[in-house]
């Protein structure tokens, strides 16, 4: 049976016992604590942040948006080398984490990236880039078209895009590869339907039992038994945890319900530069990425994976210096 049913029982069971024996919630905790951390309300809304300024006067601010079942540690690993270039605003999405639940709805894509250009307001920038994987390249790319006089550029890793899986003539045999893995999505992407439609629901059973929150989770992490072991154990826990203790695992899921209405693409590309990363488990396709995007910088990585930030820290850090410093 394998993963073709969800987590195994002994894959859930041996990561429950390492969280109870072995990991060390204080060590992780510790690390993220080197990152300075704030709390703004905007829109009605608590927003955590963590904010790096770089050691450099002239250096460009940059805002990471994480997506899901990630959080704002995902960019610890990242942090310092980038911020020997970039001033970095790291927000927890709200729902997630520190963040903590919305207190209405509508929190969807457009929303939340009308809250971070005003959180970059704030902090007094008036023009910054903005880089994100998964449901944070959704968002960061909205940034750009909230605020196109401003952001000077969107990175994107894991990059979601919409496009026909029926007709792929002209595509490179990779390329069909990647459009294979849509289709693969598609058979497992149960979890995105229910977080879609009804995460209320689901939401009691993950912030009532541990085990079954680590299980929902790690199914994502574990790319749904595409990627088994493709992140450390204490990489996913820790993000687990962080969902634990806020009591966000519910929430966070609502992030799929609230942006229904922004999965439609733009009526025409976006103007702002971008660059894309293209890791191995993405199923990004240049041809179709053009279609809704400005892209100017594309490069494709043969190690690391969807969880780039966690995967390949330093090929992450390095594509986003090189897209940033052409422009």
């Amino acid at each position: 049976m394998g993963w073709s049913y969800g987590v195994p029982p002994q894959a859930v069971r041996e990561l429950a016992d390492f969280w109870l024996e072995a990991y060390a919630w204080r060590e992780h905790e510790a690390r993220l604590k080197v990152l300075p951390q704030y709390t703004t309300e905007i829109d009605g809304q608590r927003v955590h942040f963590a904010y790096v300024r770089s050691a450099r006067k002239d250096a460009l601010p940059l805002l990471l948006t994480h997506g899901w079942p990630s959080s704002f540690a995902d960019f610890s690993s990242v942090a310092e080398p980038l911020s020997h270039d970039f001033h970095l605003v790291i927000p927890s999405i709200p729902g997630f984490a520190f963040s903590g639940p919305p207190r209405e709805t509508g929190w969807g894509v457009r929303r939340i990236a009308a809250a971070w250009a005003e959180l970059m307001s704030r902090l007094g920038y008036a023009r910054f880039g903005v880089q994100g994987g998964d449901f944070g390249s959704l968002i960061s790319a909205a940034v750009g078209r909230a605020a196109p006089g401003r952001v000077v550029g969107v990175h994107l890793n894991a990059s979601v895009t919409a496009f026909p899986t029926d007709d792929l003539s002209g595509l490179t045999e990779e390329e069909k590869a990647r459009a294979g893995r849509v289709e693969t999505w598609q058979e497992v992407s149960g979890y995105a339907v229910i977080q879609g439609t009804r995460p209320q629901t689901l939401a009691y059973a993950l912030v009532d039992s541990p085990a079954g929150q680590l299980a929902w989770n790690l199914d994502a992490f574990a790319s749904w038994g595409q990627d088994v072991g493709g992140l450390s154990p204490d990489d996913i826990l820790t993000n687990v945890s962080l969902y634990w203790f806020t009591g966000t695992a519910g929430s966070s899921g609502r992030l799929y319900r609230e942006s229904a209405p922004d999965w439609a693409p733009p009526d025409e590309p976006d103007k702002t530069p971008t660059g894309i990363a293209v890791f191995p488990g993405d199923s990004t396709v240049r041809r179709y990425a053009e279609q809704v995007h400005n892209v100017v910088h594309w490069s494709e990585f043969a190690t690391g994976g969807h969880h780039a930030a966690l995967q390949a820290p330093a090929l992450l850090a390095d594509d986003i210096r090189a897209f940033f410093a052409a422009l």
